[in-house]
C-alpha cells in the first residue's frame, strides 16, 4: 500500500461523444473535391494536456460504414477494388507518441506520429493535432494526408489518377469526456 500512495493517479480514458464527433475524408474525382464520411468508428482516448507524452490514443473505423451519400456509389466503394470491406472491415490508426507542436501555445497543439492501417496495409504517419476545451469536454482535430494508392485503394483500372485522384485528406473532430 504505501508505494500505490506515492504513484500518481491514474486519468481514466476519455469517453467519444460519437454524436458530436465525425471522420471524414476529402478527395478529388474529376478534380471536383468530394466529401465522404464514415458513420461508425470508435476511439480510445487517454490524455492529459500536462502529460502529453503519456497520451494514448486509437482509432478504429468500420469501412462499411463509408458514406458518400448515394448507396450505389457506397456499395461500389466497398468493393474489392476499392475498400475490400469483405476481407478488410476496419482501418485502425494508433499514437505512438504525442508531442507539443514547438512555438504553439501550451496545451493547444499537438504533433502526432503512429500507424495508419488500411485495406492490411501498414504504414507510419504524422499529423498535426489541435486540442481545445468546449465546456467539461476536451475537442480534438486533426488532418492526415494519404496517398490512396500506398493503401491499394483503387486496383487495377482505378490505379490510374486522372478519375480519382491519389491525394486523400482523411480529417476528424473528436469530442470527449
Amino acid at each position: 500500500m504505501a508505494m500505490s500512495a506515492t504513484m500518481p493517479a491514474l486519468a481514466a480514458p476519455l469517453k467519444p461523444d460519437l454524436a458530436k464527433s465525425n471522420v471524414t475524408i476529402v478527395f478529388k474525382q474529376m478534380n471536383v473535391p468530394v466529401e465522404a464520411k464514415f458513420k461508425q468508428f470508435n476511439a480510445v482516448i487517454d490524455f492529459n494536456s500536462a502529460q502529453p507524452e503519456t497520451a494514448k490514443a486509437s482509432v478504429e473505423i468500420a469501412i462499411p460504414s463509408f458514406d458518400l451519400g448515394d448507396p450505389e456509389y457506397n456499395k461500389e466503394v466497398l468493393k474489392k477494388e476499392w475498400f475490400n470491406a469483405q476481407q478488410f472491415a476496419k482501418a485502425t490508426f494508433v499514437a505512438s507518441s504525442i508531442k507539443p507542436t514547438a512555438g504553439a501555445p501550451a496545451g493547444s497543439k499537438y504533433d502526432v506520429a503512429g500507424k495508419l492501417t488500411i485495406k492490411g496495409k501498414t504504414t507510419d504517419v504524422r499529423f498535426p493535432l489541435s486540442v481545445k476545451k468546449e465546456g467539461s469536454a476536451q475537442v480534438f482535430d486533426g488532418t492526415l494526408p494519404i496517398k490512396r494508392l500506398t493503401y491499394n485503394i483503387g486496383e487495377g483500372e482505378w490505379q490510374d489518377t486522372s478519375m480519382v485522384a491519389d491525394e486523400i485528406t482523411i480529417k476528424f473532430h473528436l469530442v470527449a469526456n
